[in-house]
C-alpha cells in the first residue's frame, strides 16, 4: 500500500505536459556515479565509500553478496534510473490493471554486479479539478481519495472529471565493481 501511496505522491508531483485523450507522456531521469572503496572493516562488514568530489561516507556490507571480494583501491559504479509514464485513458479503453514487480539480477561476472528494479502501474480516475489552486483530486483503484497541488496549472488543461489517467513509474539501480586501473 506504501508503494502505491508514494507511486500517485511522485506522479501527482512531477510536471508532466498536458494530456489530451490517448496522448502518452515519458519522465524520465538518470544518475550516475562512481565511488572508491578507501576502506574495509570485514568485522563489522562496512565498507567506506569516497565520491568523485571527495565526501567520504560508510555503508553496510551486510547482506551484501561477495563483499569479501571487495578489496581497497576498487570503484563502484552506480547508475540509478527512474521514469514516469503518463497516458490518459480513452473513454471505453480498458486500462491495465494496477501491479507491482520487483527484479533482482546478480551478475555472474569476476566482479561482483547487479541490478534491482521495481515496476508500479495503476490507474486514478478524476475526482475534481482546482484551476485556482491549482490542484487535482483522484479516486485510486482501492477507493481512497488523494488531492495534490499541481505546479503549472497547465499541467491539468484539457482533464475532465471522470477521465481515467494510467501511471507506470519504473526505477532501477544498477551497480557494478570495477578493479582500480
Amino acid at each position: 500500500m506504501t508503494g502505491r501511496i508514494s507511486l500517485f505522491a511522485a506522479a501527482i508531483a512531477l510536471t508532466f505536459t498536458p494530456l489530451a485523450h490517448g496522448q502518452t507522456v515519458t519522465k524520465g531521469n538518470t544518475v550516475t556515479a562512481t565511488f572508491t572503496i578507501q576502506a574495509i572493516d570485514s568485522t563489522k562488514k562496512t565498507m567506506t565509500l569516497r565520491s568523485e568530489n571527495g565526501e567520504e561516507d560508510v555503508y553496510s556490507g551486510t547482506g551484501l553478496p561477495r563483499f569479501n571480494e571487495l578489496k581497497v583501491g576498487q570503484k563502484v559504479k552506480t547508475t540509478y534510473y527512474e521514469s514516469m509514464v503518463f497516458q490518459v485513458v480513452k473513454p471505453g479503453q480498458t486500462a491495465s490493471p494496477a501491479s507491482v514487480e520487483a527484479s533482482l539480477n546478480r551478475a555472474k561476472g569476476a566482479l561482483p554486479a547487479g541490478t534491482v528494479s521495481t515496476q508500479e502501474k495503476m490507474t486514478v480516475t478524476v475526482k475534481a479539478i482546482d484551476q485556482k489552486i491549482p490542484s487535482l483530486t483522484v479516486t485510486a483503484p482501492d477507493g481512497r481519495v488523494i488531492t495534490r497541488k499541481i505546479e503549472d496549472r497547465k499541467n491539468i488543461e484539457g482533464l475532465k472529471v471522470g477521465d481515467r489517467i494510467e501511471i507506470t513509474y519504473t526505477q532501477a539501480l544498477l551497480v557494478s565493481v570495477e578493479n582500480a586501473k
